[in-house]
């Protein structure tokens, strides 16, 4: 509870979130999901490195 209190949930928290995904989504629809989720997160990490170089050339344009 002490935890909570700033906004960090604590082990009973966890399992009450568990809990309630185990029963919206059923057993064996959690990992599909996460499956799609990491591929998301793969995606967006790429997309992000891919930003960055693009400014990095731009910035070595703009020096020269």
């Amino acid at each position: 509870m002490y935890l909570a209190m700033f906004g960090m949930p604590g082990g009973m928290e966890f399992v009450l979130i568990i809990l309630v995904i185990v029963l919206l989504f059923g057993g064996k629809k959690i990992p599909e999901l996460m499956k799609g989720l990491g591929s998301g997160i793969k995606e967006f990490k790429k997309a992000s490195s891919l930003d960055e170089d693009d400014n990095d050339k731009n910035q070595k344009q703009i020096q020269s």
